[in-house]
């Protein structure tokens, strides 16, 4: 991959919330969610020696469920003491099946697992920050103290919980990339016009987070 350094003592693959619960048939699907699994696989088993995990993981009546708000629907958004939070149907549950990471991903070179949006008046879409931009997740200091400078980034949704790594980690100085065939996006319609994709995307591409596919890799 031209101009890409793949060095496994500094760089590191990042799986952002790649549960059932994001997948079809779970609880906030995303479209062809599940397709990211294989692709992600073949990744752990070719150029990336080490990797991390996110787990989102929400106590029952979190304050980002559209539930916890009477009168509110899910995808609406309300004004939370750390700014606007988008309302979603309960998800990603503590303990429960949907929660757990995927199944079928081949877990050995998972080196750590973060869990986030487990407060329960915080949701958490970064794998650095929540939500209120101050509570740090632990993970920038895991990262630091192991050496790691270079970040791939795959997992669900691209649009919030990937692109919002990859733009804290951008932020904290470590080179990103995101995987765009290890991802898949949700796509809401924004008030101004396109969506949360093409937002996200200029959003990184400003923030200068890099985008590859699997095939950039070398068997």
């Amino acid at each position: 991959m031209p101009g890409i350094a793949l060095d496994p003592a500094t760089t590191m693959l990042g799986l952002v919330d790649v549960q059932p619960t994001f997948m079809p048939g779970g609880a906030l699907a995303v479209a062809g969610g599940d397709a990211v699994v294989p692709v992600i696989n073949r990744l752990l088993a070719g150029p990336f020696a080490h990797a991390f995990a996110t787990q989102d993981w929400h106590p029952p009546g979190h304050s980002s469920f559209a539930s916890s708000h009477p009168g509110r629907a899910a995808f609406d958004s309300v004004e939370m003491p750390y700014g606007m939070q988008t309302l979603w149907p309960d998800h990603a549950v503590q303990g429960s099946a949907e929660a757990a990471l995927h199944p079928a991903i081949d877990q050995r070179r998972i080196e750590l697992v973060v869990r986030k949006g487990f407060r329960p008046a915080i949701d958490s879409y970064s794998a650095f920050l929540e939500n209120d931009r101050t509570t740090t997740t632990g993970l920038d200091g895991w990262l630091r103290a192991r050496g790691i400078s270079q970040l791939f980034l795959a997992g669900l949704a691209t649009d919030y919980c990937v692109a919002f790594s990859a733009e804290d980690a951008a932020r904290l100085g470590y080179r990103v990339f995101v995987i765009e065939d290890a991802c898949r996006g949700i796509g809401l319609p924004l008030p101004e016009g396109g969506d949360t994709m093409a937002a996200a995307r200029a959003r990184l591409a400003a923030a200068g987070v890099g985008f590859v596919t699997s095939a950039d890799f070398p068997d």
